[in-house]
């Protein structure tokens, strides 16, 4: 919102200078964001008027021109500019004075003396382009300051505003909030009730679209002049809001849009045809707008028609076919209270953006639309108006407006949010300067909402509008007191920057992946036939939700061979999401690739390639002794090289190599190996447990049985950790064999078996019975044999 101080300042009067008013402005919510003279600062130049203008004697486009500025002689000033004629007022620069670039001096142009220069508005540094002289008012005083008169010692204030202050998209929203900020006195529009003809019949108005339009205005002025030119002193707050001139009557109702937030239309009467309808338009119709663009109407657009068909759109643009033009005499004028919700969108969707539709779409004061109406028709007649002017009744047609609901605001409350002591008087005389009516009971305030302030709906609100009249700069910054205590942490929990600490400890990279994936890697490399779809996808290859982290991965170290890396090491901790029957669910899970040698390239090392058994050792440093792997088949991974990972008998996560077909795909030249877990299950462990180094010697003794080749040896350690055999510490496979000796489809495990007691050394008589218990467990629960 752009305005003119002076404006502003003759709405309210406050002895803050423009510097303290614009502070003012921002520490209550209304953020200045550009302050600019309308003129740059120069002196010696008074208004002029040229006495005689004669031809240059040497010069074809120059003249020679006598000028009275008001003192004793008349100055003789050579001019080229193609308006200078005999009568008319114009700004004079002085000798001595300086112009944006000029240094106004004596002169001789072709031989001719000239002191001093006429000036247009670009030369007074008002314009960027002028094809003549500014031309002056008849009522310029001679010799007068045209900084003075042209009110020059102005700046144009720009402010941001928030949505909900649409308030203040006019000057006297502005000045409201001024008079509230800094308790000066206001000076409201004096707007007169304009004398109706007795005989003008007002114009027949229905609206069938009541709550979008729950309130329209109309009336007629009939024998006006659109010829007259429009005021300066308007062109000049016009032009200082933003505004260009167009032509008297669009003129009024922009300034009357600026001076009271009310946007208003003004019709051709002569071309209305029969009554005025406010409506939703009908299928196919379609409108020619006042900037000749050709609308196809929905049946969501509101518009105002008469009997032929729609004439303007609603709250944005009117129709060419009802335009005001310079032979216009009769005209009809519109305000009216057009609801957010029918307005909003409306505009983009045509790529257009309107003064009306910005205030619209914000929120216009209802209150206003009669008094707007009285005062265009004031201007009106004021401006274009004659002895043959008439003015109509006001047609004014509506329905339920929009509640202005009380709003209870505590003082309890209020001091316990901003942190201050307000009282009850203090909180008492803000609202008065706001202008809210209210009533107290106790310490409780009962506010009636103005009908400006649609914003005012629950109490945080009326909190907001006490701290910024008090002012933000104003509330102490106090910092805030809180004991510092040590939260219990659980030795238990595994937090994830442990996990990923234990990741980067054996060498790997984390890297961060889109959550949204190609929708090839869900439905082939994971088998998933029904991934979670994006309805709005970024990209046309991230168009579903990934349920693992793999396809991530891949991608990443498909990059990096691409640049020439030999090895990479990768993992990520990321959310996945798996579809349920209301919606999806969202699983954590770590997961890693290694592609290459075990170790870097150097010349003590021969760079073998990593195995299974080396990856299940980076797992392993994730999740500890505290799970299984069982072999399985996964569409990713390698037949023969996969296993699932259980964890107290629930499946946790995988880990294998990369399958052929995969490896194939995508160039993979050595072992590629990929595991991926359930951060879930990761995060407790088992608290760590005492138990007493014995000082006696170990006694080891091998153990060699035949069992079925189908029996996993995970379920042979599991059963022997089970049984909790005396004695026995630790057992583990040193040897596996099949082939001579050993009868099809079984196979030889040769077991290490540790025996110790922390009180004794054992006998050859105790680790006999150790051995032969742990035998006679394998024999009953595997059907196992001693090997010859």
């Amino acid at each position: 919102m752009q305005f003119s101080e002076k404006w502003l300042r003759s709405l309210v009067t406050t002895e803050l200078d423009s510097e303290a008013l614009c502070h003012a402005l921002t520490m209550a919510g209304l953020e200045v964001e550009e302050v600019a003279p309308v003129a740059p600062d120069f002196q010696h130049i008074v208004v002029g008027q040229i006495i005689t203008a004669e031809k240059h004697p040497d010069a074809d486009r120059l003249q020679v021109c006598t000028v009275n500025v008001g003192e004793a002689s008349p100055l003789q000033i050579v001019c080229g500019a193609p308006n200078a004629r005999v009568g008319i007022l114009v700004p004079c620069a002085l000798v001595g004075a300086e112009l944006p670039g000029i240094a106004i001096k004596q002169a001789k142009v072709r031989g001719v003396e000239s002191f001093g220069m006429l000036c247009s508005a670009k030369e007074l540094g008002m314009s960027e382009e002028a094809t003549g002289l500014l031309e002056l008012e008849s009522d310029a005083v001679v010799g007068h300051d045209i900084r003075e008169y042209l009110e020059l010692n102005d700046q144009a204030i720009t402010i941001k505003l928030t949505p909900n202050r649409a308030d203040c998209l006019s000057l006297t929203g502005i000045a409201r909030d001024v008079a509230a900020i800094t308790g000066a006195a206001l000076h409201p529009i004096q707007v007169d009730i304009a004398n109706v003809s007795k005989v003008l019949t007002s114009p027949s108005i229905t609206i069938d679209a009541k709550e979008a339009c729950p309130k329209y205005c109309g009336r007629l002025i009939t024998g006006i002049n659109t010829h007259v030119p429009t005021p300066a002193w308007m062109v000049r707050r016009l032009a200082r809001s933003g505004i260009r001139s167009i032509g008297a009557i669009v003129d009024i109702t922009n300034y009357v849009l600026l001076a009271f937030g009310q946007p208003m239309h003004a019709f051709e009467a002569a071309k209305i045809q029969g009554k005025i309808t406010v409506r939703f338009a009908n299928k196919d119709e379609a409108l020619v707008l006042l900037n000749d663009q050709r609308v196809a109407l929905k049946t969501d657009d509101l518009i105002i028609a008469d009997a032929q068909g729609p004439i303007a759109l609603a709250g944005i643009m009117g129709g060419a076919s009802t335009a005001v033009n310079e032979m216009t005499t009769d005209i009809m004028l519109e305000s009216a209270f057009f609801t957010p919700a029918a307005i909003a969108g409306k505009a983009r969707r045509l790529s257009l953006s309107t003064d009306a539709s910005y205030r619209f779409e914000r929120g216009v004061d209802f209150g206003n639309t009669r008094l707007a109406l009285e005062y265009a028709s004031q201007l009106i007649v004021a401006i274009c108006g004659n002895a043959n002017t008439e003015v109509s009744e006001i047609s004014e047609v509506h329905a339920a407006l929009p509640a202005r609901s009380a709003v209870t605001l505590r003082l309890e409350r209020l001091n316990s949010i901003i942190g201050i002591h307000f009282t009850q008087s203090q909180v008492a005389d803000l609202l008065v300067r706001l202008g809210f009516p209210f009533e107290t009971a106790g310490q409780t305030f009962i506010v009636s909402p103005p009908s400006y302030r649609f914003d005012i709906e629950i109490e945080e609100d009326l909190i907001e509008e006490v701290a910024r009249l008090h002012g933000y700069d104003q509330i102490p910054a106090i910092t805030p007191i809180s004991p510092q205590e040590m939260l219990p942490a659980s030795e238990a929990q595994v937090h994830h920057s442990q996990l990923r600490d234990h990741l980067v400890g054996v060498g790997y990279q984390e890297v961060i992946n889109y959550s949204f994936v190609d929708a090839h890697w869900e439905t082939e490399l994971l088998s998933n036939p029904h991934p979670i779809t994006l309805q709005n996808p970024i990209a046309s290859n991230l168009s579903v939700m990934r349920t693992s982290l793999w396809g991530g991965l891949i991608d990443a170290l498909v990059y990096n061979l691409n640049r020439k890396q030999a090895r990479a090491q990768f993992f990520e901790l990321g959310a996945t999401y798996f579809k349920t029957e209301d919606g999806f669910n969202e699983v954590q899970k770590i997961a890693g690739l290694f592609y290459g040698a075990m170790k870097p390239e150097q010349w003590a090392d021969a760079g073998e390639d990593a195995t299974f058994f080396d990856i299940k050792a980076h797992v392993l440093t994730l999740t500890g002794d505290t799970v299984t792997f069982e072999k399985a088949t996964h569409s990713a991974l390698h037949p023969g090289q996969t296993a699932q990972i259980f964890k107290d008998g629930r499946a946790i996560g995988w880990l294998g190599k990369i399958h052929p077909r995969w490896q194939q795909q995508y160039q993979l030249q050595k072992n590629t190996f990929l595991f991926e877990l359930d951060v879930a299950s990761l995060q407790t462990k088992p608290l760590a447990t005492f138990t007493e180094v014995s000082k006696f010697l170990a006694v080891r003794r091998d153990l060699a049985v035949v069992i079925a080749d189908h029996i996993a040896l995970s379920a042979v350690m599991n059963a022997i950790h089970q049984a909790n055999i005396p004695l026995v510490q630790h057992v583990e496979l040193f040897d596996l064999y099949q082939g001579k000796g050993i009868a099809e489809n079984q196979k030889s495990l040769a077991l290490s078996i540790l025996m110790q007691d922390t009180q004794r050394t054992l006998t050859d008589e105790d680790a006999d019975k150790s051995v032969a218990l742990l035998l006679q467990l394998l024999q009953v629960t595997f059907s196992a044999t001693l090997r010859n």
